[in-house]
């Protein structure tokens, strides 16, 4: 009887080498499926925390700075935008505060932050997508 077991427990350790890397494979699987994919913000996106950052210089309102905050905060997490982006996203969030004197200085600051929005913050286009766009 303890024969029969050793048997079994020695024919069960036994595995072919392709079982037991697709154990492995199969153990590490979940892990690597645990990040979702995250979509790079759009370009309609960034346009609209532009124009709200514009109007927040232009208009000097507690409506309109505060939309400036609300359309750049979630992208502070985003997961797939540089650092720079990241970066400039949060000189708006600072710059874009209601000012008892809106001169010029103001409106440059914020300004000049937003435009660099599309140049930090748009998706990355890759040598693929340059040559299909040349050859249309």
């Amino acid at each position: 009887m303890k024969n029969q077991i050793k048997r079994k427990i020695m024919s069960a350790m036994n595995f072919p080498a392709l079982i037991r890397i697709f154990m492995v494979l199969s153990m590490t699987a979940p892990s690597m499926a645990a990040e979702p994919y995250v979509a790079w913000p759009s370009k309609e996106q960034l346009r609209d925390i532009e124009q709200a950052a514009y109007a927040c210089s232009r208009i000097n309102s507690t409506k309109a700075c505060k939309r400036v905050r609300q359309l750049a905060d979630p992208l502070m997490d985003h997961s797939r935008l540089p650092e720079r982006c990241k970066d400039v996203l949060w000189m708006l969030m600072d710059e874009a505060k209601v000012a008892n004197n809106n001169d010029f200085r103001r409106k440059d600051t914020i300004t000049n932050t937003a435009r660099r929005i599309p140049r930090f913050c748009a998706e990355p286009v890759t040598k693929n997508e340059k040559l299909k766009s040349r050859q249309a």
